[in-house]
């Protein structure tokens, strides 16, 4: 069978080439400007494009058709609808990657499962994803385009720490700040429930999808089992550091107000989903995919990241502007707090 990733060296996806690569039963192309070919497993067959020239893409893929084609990068309609005018009638199923996002915030119950209704009013990339699944789901209905829409939550891997506040240079400064014992910032009260998924795992629940008659025009969640407050994310991370973690509690609406000035979209990525608890329900995957569990545990998973991010220091860039809005953050915290002590006092 053969295998078409559009992108394919992502977090998510090169985990899944990694699984395929040693599957005989696959023939695996990835189509990408080749960028981290080195990374890619031998015998993985590369088709040197951009996606966004669809003439070349057409003229490069001419005469070839696939079992399955997902594309990785596609986060909005134009994205979907060429890759519908480039494969229909040349796959066998499309698989399209939607986000666990794109559930409503907050949804009716935090159990959440394909049923949950679609809406975030928070953050545009959910409803850019929503609006994909809508597209590709109306050429199902209509033309039979043979559609696969994957849900994935939080899913990490070994070059990344999973955290829910940090700055646009990722997660490297709250490490920094972890292991220097200062405070770090966590929203909320740190009781909201989270989901956290290795690439490992989730790639067993995807390859169980790909090539299944029974995943056309269905959607699916794929995450692990697992479910964590993120104080115990925080504090899990601490132990594998061998640091004492000092939590310091915002509220998410507090932090989306102010780190707008900082072009932080906490309002998107903390309100539209990080903030919100959530349990998945996976009973309609593991239907197909029995073999989908949690083998890789977060206190697992996290010590394999940190293993790599300690010593690989040259791939993480550290973030003084973050640093310091927390540093802010806590201060203007710590004054209201004592203002408002004083108040009581005088009365």
């Amino acid at each position: 069978m053969k295998a078409l990733f559009i992108g394919g060296t992502g977090t998510i996806s090169m985990a899944i080439v990694r699984r395929l690569a040693e599957d005989p039963a696959w023939d695996v192309y990835l189509l990408n400007r080749g960028n981290r070919r080195s990374e890619v497993p031998d015998y993985v067959h590369q088709i040197t494009a951009d996606i966004n020239n669809e003439a070349d893409v057409s003229a490069k893929l001419e005469g070839m058709s696939f079992d399955v084609v997902s594309d990785f990068i596609a986060f909005d309609v134009n994205a979907v609808s060429r890759d519908y005018r480039l494969f229909r009638g040349k796959t066998g199923q499309y698989i399209f990657i939607s986000s666990a996002s794109a559930y409503n915030k907050p949804a009716a119950s935090y159990v959440i499962t394909e049923g949950t209704g679609l809406a975030n009013p928070y953050w545009e990339y959910s409803r850019n994803k929503i609006a994909c699944e809508e597209f590709l789901m109306e050429k199902y209905r209509n033309e039979g385009f043979p559609v696969t829409i994957v849900r994935p939550s939080h899913t990490y891997d070994e070059r990344n720490v999973p955290l829910g506040v940090h700055g646009n240079k990722g997660f490297y400064q709250v490490i920094k700040r972890m292991k220097e014992g200062r405070p770090v910032l966590i929203q909320g009260d740190g009781s909201s429930l989270w989901t956290l998924t290795f690439n490992s795992d989730f790639a067993i629940g995807f390859t169980g999808l790909m090539g299944n008659r029974h995943a056309i025009g269905e959607a699916f969640q794929i995450t692990g089992d697992e479910t964590l407050s993120w104080d115990q994310i925080y504090q899990t991370i601490a132990d594998a550091l061998g640091v004492k973690l000092n939590a310091y509690h915002v509220s998410s609406e507090f932090l989306s107000r102010v780190g707008e000035a900082y072009g932080y979209d906490f309002t998107g990525s903390l309100t539209g989903d990080k903030s919100v608890s959530v349990v998945f329900d996976n009973s309609k995957l593991k239907k197909l995919v029995p073999q989908m569990t949690t083998n890789v545990p977060f206190h697992k998973g996290v010590r394999i990241a940190l293993d790599h991010v300690l010593t690989h220091p040259g791939e993480y860039e550290e973030d003084p502007e973050f640093d310091q809005f927390c540093d802010r953050v806590i201060a203007a915290m710590e004054k209201a707090g004592e203002e408002v002590i004083r108040g009581g006092s005088a009365s």
